[in-house]
């Protein structure tokens, strides 16, 4: 077990390079789904806002907007101080100011004036309350032209009840991207990178022309050499899907064990796996340059990362981009994910779909293999 024991010696010794991907693999994935949680914390329901209100005018309609305004923020009742509104929407205690002036039916209702308002720069939340004091001003011009007085009109307005919208789980995860999904996604860029880096410099090791020569002259035979290196490379492999699946239920252990897609995400990360045995097989046979090595690895996982969803969702690259992914492994492995991530329950022809993209996944890993014994036989040849 001499080569065997060769390949655990050198990987020991590069012990700090695996931790450091690891650490970074585990770090990103964590500020993603922070970031991500952070994001989609407001997507999806009303925000309640601080929001000076100034009446110059103190009618019916003027109460009646506060009225309405109240239904979804925070009112808060403020002198027209120009000096006071300034300092209590730089310090935060307010973030919108609306300004009622005298007469202000007339104006808003018969003359189409709009109202004064101030907002924080580049705040999207600003436009929500635009939005509302215009729902609640083209309503209640409707109601006039109709005839109704300003009592009625704002007795109409505010009495309208809000739609009820029901959302249709009809993926089975409810509209929302679970967090082990996120953390999958990320998977492909740990495995490359620790793979391509540790086993490539092994075997640019190993296929140097002194050290091959001096291994051919050896009494382990050729076929024992080559058995000896996969065990070692299988194992390795094994252990890194271990530490990113144990990563995983150490993460998101209940809800991902509860889920009906547990063993699909384990299967994906398997075969992605494979893949980059095969990648890193193929690299260490391209040089014996640890520099180059660098360079190519980086390569991989970084082009592959941006161009086939692992760090930029597959939604948001363009057409041409997604066309060109689908010539790389990468992106069989992530579409699998995000087709788990829409559907809890995997049934038919999503089952199909997921089961397409572990098999073009495979023929990626069959095709880069054999790339790489070519380019082996080559060399022996060469040299």
């Amino acid at each position: 077990m001499t080569v065997f024991k060769g390949y655990l010696k050198i990987i020991k010794q590069n012990a700090p390079i695996i931790l450091l991907y690891v650490g970074i693999f585990f770090f990103i994935t964590l500020m993603i789904q922070a970031a991500t949680k952070q994001s989609m914390d407001g997507t999806y329901q009303a925000e309640s806002m601080k929001i000076g209100f100034v009446d110059e005018d103190g009618g019916t309609l003027a109460m009646g907007l506060h009225e309405y305004l109240e239904k979804y923020h925070q009112v808060i009742p403020m002198e027209n101080d120009k000096k006071v509104l300034q300092e209590n929407l730089f310090y935060g205690n307010i973030q919108y100011i609306v300004k009622i002036p005298a007469g202000f039916e007339e104006k808003c209702l018969k003359q189409d004036e709009k109202l004064s308002v101030t907002k924080i720069p580049g705040s999207y939340t600003s436009f929500y309350i635009d939005q509302q004091i215009n729902s609640f001003l083209n309503s209640a011009k409707t109601y006039d032209a109709a005839g109704y007085t300003v009592e009625e009109t704002v007795k109409a307005v505010n009495g309208k009840e809000e739609p009820k919208v029901t959302m249709l789980d009809e993926g089975g995860n409810g509209g929302v991207t679970p967090g082990y999904n996120y953390y999958y996604r990320f998977i492909p860029y740990m495995m490359i990178n620790v793979l391509c880096y540790v086993l490539g410099s092994i075997l640019s090791s190993f296929h140097k022309a002194d050290i091959r020569k001096r291994m051919q002259a050896s009494a382990v035979s050729v076929q024992r050499q080559n058995l000896e290196a996969l065990l070692a490379a299988f194992l390795f492999g094994l252990f890194l899907w271990g530490i990113s699946i144990a990563g995983g239920f150490a993460l998101h252990g209940s809800e991902f064990m509860k889920s009906g897609s547990m063993l699909y995400y384990m299967l994906n990360a398997l075969i992605m796996l494979v893949v980059a045995l095969a990648m890193s097989y193929l690299v260490g046979m391209l040089t014996n340059n640890i520099n180059a090595l660098n360079g190519i690895v980086n390569t991989l996982s970084l082009g592959m990362g941006f161009l086939c969803g692992v760090f930029v969702p597959m939604e948001m690259l363009g057409k041409g981009v997604r066309t060109v992914a689908q010539f790389l492994p990468v992106y069989w492995y992530e579409k699998s994910n995000d087709l788990l991530a829409e559907f809890g329950t995997v049934t038919g022809s999503i089952r199909v779909e997921i089961f397409q993209a572990f098999g073009i996944q495979l023929v990626f890993a069959v095709a880069i293999l054999c790339v790489a014994m070519v380019v082996g036989r080559r060399q022996r040849l060469g040299s």
